[in-house]
Order: structure tokens, then C-alpha cells, then sequence
């Protein structure tokens, strides 16, 4: 499965893709982004309840687990980051908004890959350089619904100049 590999220069260029990707956004779909502390998991988020049209702000749900959102779509921010064992995803339920009327982004997916869906998109982000100003964002689309997702992407206007951009190390 080829991936979308962009570059983001700026808070709001990451943002300017998760709006793209909440607007592309279907029911059932699943986000999952992995990357550093501080790499811009939920700054993407952000991006994505705007493309939804969420209208409130969207805080990081590290200290709660979930956050749910109300737009177009149902919004299910989901973080990973304070669970320690698979089985406390199980025992919260959390596998139930995987399948659910909404689109379910989960930060720090990572520690969850077993038992999240098989299809879904798994976002990247990465540092570009030891100062920690440019990030590099991977899309890797697991099952046909990704894919094409992608190749809507790919055609967004704000999206080509992500791909030509160029960062500075």
C-alpha cells in the first residue's frame, strides 16, 4: 500500500491536513496517529474536528481517555498514552466507537494496534530536525476505503503545496 509522505512547516499547516481529512471523513473511519511527545498528534486532531465542523475546541484527551465531539459526524478523540496494558482499552469499551456512527481518532494508536480495526489510516509524524520546527507526516492507508481516501487527498489544493514544500534541517 503506497503511502502519502508531506511535509509541515507550521501548527497551521498540520491543521490545514486534519481539516482536509475531517472533511473526507466517513461514518466508521479510523484515524490512528502515532509520534513523538509534542510531534502534533492532537494538533492534527484539531484539524479534524474542524473538517468535521466541530464547533468547540478540541482538547487533548490524555488525562480522560475519550472525548467525544458533536458536527457533522460524530467525533471520538481517543488517547492512548496513559493506558499501560492492552486489555485496559477491553475493559473500557473503547473498541465499541471503532465500529460506531462516527470517526474515531486515537492518539498514541500504537499501544493499541492489536485490537484496532484492520482497516484505517496510520499517520506518522515525525520530527524533521534536533530544532523540532518542520514535521514529516506519513499516511499509510490499511484497506480500500484509505486508499481512496488518499487519492482525494492527494487532489485537495492546500494538500499539493504540503507535498512540494521542502523542509530545512
Amino acid at each position: 500500500m503506497e503511502s502519502l509522505d508531506l511535509n509541515s512547516h507550521s501548527p497551521e499547516q498540520t491543521q490545514l491536513l486534519g481539516s482536509c481529512l475531517g472533511e473526507l471523513a466517513q461514518r466508521a473511519d479510523v484515524f490512528l496517529l502515532v509520534g513523538e511527545l509534542g510531534a502534533g498528534k492532537t494538533c492534527l486532531a484539531q484539524g479534524i474536528a474542524r473538517g468535521l465542523e466541530v464547533e468547540e475546541y478540541a482538547f487533548s484527551p490524555s488525562f480522560v481517555i475519550l472525548r467525544e465531539y458533536h458536527g457533522r459526524l460524530p467525533l471520538y478523540h481517543i488517547d492512548f498514552y496513559r493506558l499501560d496494558r492492552i486489555e485496559e482499552i477491553a475493559d473500557l469499551a473503547l473498541e465499541e466507537y471503532f465500529f460506531g456512527d462516527g470517526v474515531c481518532v486515537i492518539e498514541w494508536a500504537e499501544k493499541g494496534l492489536p485490537i484496532v480495526p484492520r482497516d484505517n489510516l496510520l499517520i506518522t509524524i515525525r520530527y524533521t530536525s534536533a530544532a523540532k520546527r518542520g514535521r514529516s507526516v506519513s499516511l499509510k492507508p490499511q484497506g480500500q476505503r484509505y486508499r481512496e481516501l488518499i487519492e482525494q487527498l492527494k487532489i485537495r489544493e492546500g494538500i499539493m503545496a504540503l507535498r512540494r514544500s521542502r523542509l530545512t534541517r
